[in-house]
């Protein structure tokens, strides 16, 4: 150890660290700095539980609505999600600043369950399959079809998410 301190990380249970502690041993407050969300074990679990349901609804619908020569049960699950990931960050950004609780629903409900529950990789794929069967004209139209229609699934999700912070009292 330096004089001027240690460049050793010391963790906390907040999940802020501090590079440096002072000649005493102890971790000077300037130095201290919180770490980033994707670090945090808690977050990653989140994440991990949220998309795992998501990817196992999607599986779930799949199952019992099978997409036929063109992919309707993807293209519904994709604008659906996009609605729904739309109308969430809406309402959350409106109640307040992403922290705590709110954070923890972002990443939860946001990049975990809507994340596993939208499927760009089959948008991707049954575009492809459409290519390879010759029909080029139905591929780039569902392919393209979907990324907008998605854009407005999302714009009408803010939509909605911005009526309900409005009117509380009108969702329940």
């Amino acid at each position: 150890m330096d004089p001027a301190g240690a460049s050793a990380q010391t963790a906390r249970a907040d999940g802020s660290y501090s590079l440096r502690r002072n000649h005493t041993g102890q971790d000077t407050i300037d130095e201290i700095t919180p770490r980033a969300a994707h670090l945090r074990w808690r977050y990653l679990g989140l994440v991990f539980l949220g998309g795992t349901a998501g990817t196992a609804l999607r599986e779930a619908l799949s199952l019992v609505l099978p997409d036929g020569r063109l992919p309707l049960t993807t293209l519904g699950i994709n604008l659906l999600g996009a609605l729904l990931l739309g109308l969430l960050l809406e309402a959350l950004v409106r109640s307040g600043h992403d922290a705590g609780g709110r954070r923890s629903l972002r990443l939860l409900l946001g990049t975990g369950l809507l994340g596993g529950f939208t499927t760009y990789s089959a948008l991707a794929t049954a575009s492809a399959l459409l290519l390879i069967g010759g029909e080029i004209g139905l591929a780039l139209t569902y392919a393209l079809g979907t990324v907008l229609l998605g854009g407005v699934a999302t714009g009408l999700g803010i939509v909605l998410g911005a009526a309900l912070h409005r009117h509380p009292g009108a969702n329940g």
